[in-house]
């Protein structure tokens, strides 16, 4: 069993030695954000299974806080609404559960962040179809190659693995690392 615990280790800590390749991206991102918010936009943010959980934690901590006592800033997690989610769901099927929701809250100020470990997931990719047909801008967080998010998105970070744990592991150090940042220039 240890010796399966220190491989975790080891996979974790390779796949996080990539991330100085990506810090450009991660600055064009923030940098995104930090601009929308200033100019009275918002944040979404969605994604299936763990990253859905992975966009509700990073909408948290721009609600909330991340590190320091500051203004609540508007982050939306798009996974949350139940009754939303279903309607959508049963009425427009699961690969329009993003869209219909960017179409109904986005405006041309704000910026969409979809998370898909493959870059491909329909609903996450018809979602930020749906941003682009607004005039909002848009931030993928993927992997493998960043599959079809990188023809859509106005910068997709993309983490160089095919292990979806490795990959969520990185997209939550991309959004801590976002939320440093933002919290940094929009303190007061």
């Amino acid at each position: 069993m240890k010796s399966l615990i220190l491989n975790q280790i080891d996979d974790h800590l390779n796949i996080a030695k990539t991330m100085p390749n990506i810090a450009d991206s991660i600055e064009i991102a923030a940098k995104l954000c930090i601009n929308s918010l200033r100019n009275g936009g918002k944040i979404l943010i969605f994604g299936n299974g763990g990253s859905a959980a992975d966009a509700q934690h990073i909408a948290a901590e721009l609600v909330g806080r991340y590190k320091l006592d500051r203004k609540g800033l508007f982050a939306i997690a798009l996974t949350t609404d139940t009754s939303t989610i279903t309607s959508i769901s049963n009425d427009f099927g699961y690969n329009q559960v993003f869209s219909r929701q960017v179409e109904a809250i986005a405006n041309q100020k704000d910026i969409l962040i979809g998370i898909s470990t493959s870059g491909s997931s329909s609903n996450v990719i018809n979602g930020l179809k749906m941003a682009s047909i607004i005039g909002c801008r848009s931030i993928g967080l993927s992997g493998s190659d960043g599959g079809k998010m990188n023809q859509i998105c106005d910068v997709n970070i993309v983490i160089p693995s095919l292990d979806t744990p490795r990959i969520q592991e990185m997209h939550i150090t991309i959004g801590h690392i976002i939320c440093h940042l933002i919290e940094l220039e929009l303190k007061n």
